[in-house]
């Protein structure tokens, strides 16, 4: 936990890896699952401050090979804000037996995106806020069409750099289950027991929706870039970071107020106790992650945990309800 970029609260827990009994640390690396759809958006935002890519355009402006009810309706702005009606590539049938055969970061990112060209739309785009894993990997598609770089060398050179983050990267899932630094996911099984499931990993690399890799500091890095005009300029902050969509309205829990919660492009925006908590989180087996901050009192939290979401996540609210007093 930072304030106006000043550390305040740091603590660690529990293990990064049980079998070798290496403990979590400050700079332990974990897997961000979805908290990675910051970086494609700003990815994103950087673009459309260059010209490159413009909001309104629609897929097939940038990419061949969608459908005409995709590539001439979804807009940039639609994908951003989980508005385009695409769902979730992890359900198509057959994608994890295929992509256990791909074995570069190229072949994951072309194979799942020939499973979502042929995904049909589940809402006219515009007409509904619903969660695309797929929106977002099409999102990263973009990028590295109209940057004639990988998405992974963009993202790279144009967010992880610029932010200062020397331990954020796309790691392979060789690699997790290897290196001492990256804590292994733990995810709580019928019997209670907590098992490590990195081996159950069906993907060689993450994609544009989830599962880059980082380090606490890291992302208080990222966050700062992001706030202060590094890695785009103040104008497309606000871009970035204001509210777009409503999307739910929350009412008051024991010691939490209500709220309003809205789309950004990349963060979800929440208004409670008239303040705004902005950031992301992530949640799959073994990986639980936040980071967001709340302007204007200048505190940013990071939580990264390789325990199941339904085993951490109320701490998320908890945080919120003190930093929006």
């Amino acid at each position: 936990m930072t304030r106006h970029g000043h550390p305040v609260l740091s603590r660690s827990f529990g293990y990064a890896d049980k079998s070798r009994g290496i403990r979590n640390t400050g700079d332990t690396i974990y897997c961000l699952a979805s908290v990675t759809k910051l970086f494609t958006a700003v990815a994103v935002a950087q673009l459309v401050q260059q010209g490159t890519v413009a909001f309104e355009k629609t897929v097939g402006t940038y990419l061949d090979g969608f459908p005409g009810a995709i590539a001439d309706t979804v807009t940039v702005h639609q994908l951003l804000t989980h508005t385009s009606g695409m769902g979730d590539y992890h359900g198509i049938d057959g994608y994890f037996t295929a992509a256990a055969g791909w074995s570069t970061a190229e072949q994951v990112l072309s194979g799942t995106l020939d499973f979502i060209r042929r995904e049909p739309l589940s809402l006219r785009p515009g007409t509904g806020h619903q969660y695309s894993n797929s929106g977002y990997t099409t999102l990263g598609a973009i990028v590295a069409a109209a940057s004639g770089l990988s998405y992974y060398d963009y993202i790279r050179q144009h967010v992880f750099a610029p932010a200062g983050m020397a331990d954020t990267d796309f790691h392979t899932t060789p690699r997790w289950r290897s290196d001492p630094r990256i804590a292994h996911p733990y995810s709580r099984q019928p019997t209670g027991q907590r098992v490590d499931i990195v081996d159950q990993q069906h993907l060689f690399v993450g994609l544009p929706d989830g599962n880059a890799f980082s380090t606490a500091p890291d992302m208080a890095r990222f966050a700062g870039a992001l706030l202060d005009g590094t890695l785009v300029s103040p104008a497309f902050t606000d871009l970035v970071v204001g509210a777009k969509v409503p999307v739910a309205t929350l009412p008051p829990k024991p010691g939490l107020p209500a709220k309003t919660r809205f789309q950004a492009y990349g963060p979800a925006a929440t208004l409670g106790n008239g303040t705004w908590a902005v950031g992301h989180n992530g949640g799959s087996p073994g990986i639980s992650t936040l980071v967001e901050w709340y302007p204007p009192s200048g505190w940013l939290a990071v939580k990264l945990s390789n325990y199941d979401p339904q085993d951490t996540m109320a701490v998320d609210g908890t945080i919120q309800a003190i930093l929006t007093r």
